[in-house]
């Protein structure tokens, strides 16, 4: 008695090309679609940020009226508007001069940034030059830690501590006389302490490094050139529409 074994032929395998052929086309399509989005919205975000910041200037510098951008350039103001200035260079520091009706000067407006808890923070504190004082303070964009560190933005206690922050220069006008620093809630005894927020304690650290590091760089330059600011005829004057200083923060991490 013989047996017979049936072979069962192998299944057809479809043809793999052309699913890489239609994945292929679907990313390239989507890549596409991402760029020419970006390329779109670019400009309108770039013109909101900017809108952003001269309304942030007039925040930090109550009184100002209109207001004119400097550019530090190998230690000199040099106003933006100056032919000579040329286009913004990359490496130079932003300076925003407030003046009031009376083209007096109010103060200076310096954005500064580093390190918080989640991410950088970048902030805009404005200077007296006559009381030597930050009078002024606004968070610009932040990704702390929802209802913890980014009380920063909007805790009244907090801010108050911007209203008349001592910077005073050292007797040779070249570092700060004393260094900004963020203690303990409640426990402010000196004009150059930051009170801190319960809870948040690395990101008011942060934000009394951050001032601490730009105001010891750039207040000597502003402070020795400050005759050297003046009101053009065509200064910015101040934004109509109010600034919305809530920034955007990730819902996630906790500080303490």
């Amino acid at each position: 008695m013989t047996s017979s074994i049936h072979i069962q032929p192998a299944p057809v395998l479809p043809n793999s090309w052309h699913m890489i052929r239609a994945l292929g086309g679907v990313g390239v399509l989507c890549s596409l679609l991402i760029v020419l989005t970006y390329q779109w919205t670019l400009p309108v975000i770039e013109r909101n940020k900017a809108e952003a910041l001269a309304r942030a200037v007039y925040n930090v510098l109550p009184g100002a009226t209109k207001q004119v951008t400097y550019q530090i350039i190998e230690g000199t103001l040099t106003p933006l508007a100056a032919p000579e200035a040329g286009p913004p260079t990359s490496s130079g520091q932003l300076v925003f001069v407030g003046f009031d009706a009376d083209q007096r000067l109010v103060g200076v407006a310096i954005e500064a940034a580093g390190q918080g808890f989640q991410d950088v923070i970048r902030l805009l504190y404005g200077y007296n030059p006559q009381r030597q004082q930050v009078i002024g303070m606004e968070v610009l964009e932040s990704k702390e830690t929802p209802g913890l560190g980014d009380k920063i933005i909007k805790d009244g206690d907090f801010l108050a501590n911007f209203a008349a922050l001592d910077v005073a220069l050292s007797d040779d006008g070249q570092s700060l006389q004393h260094t900004i620093v963020a203690v303990k809630a409640g426990r402010k005894q000196n004009a150059w302490e930051i009170d801190g927020i319960t809870g948040a304690t690395i990101s008011s650290v942060a934000v009394a490094e951050i001032i601490q590091a730009s105001a010891g760089e750039y207040l000597p330059i502003v402070r020795s050139q400050i005759d050297a600011l003046q009101p053009p005829a065509d200064a910015l004057q101040p934004p109509s529409a109010p600034i919305d200083s809530e920034s955007a923060n990730s819902p996630s991490g906790s500080e303490r």
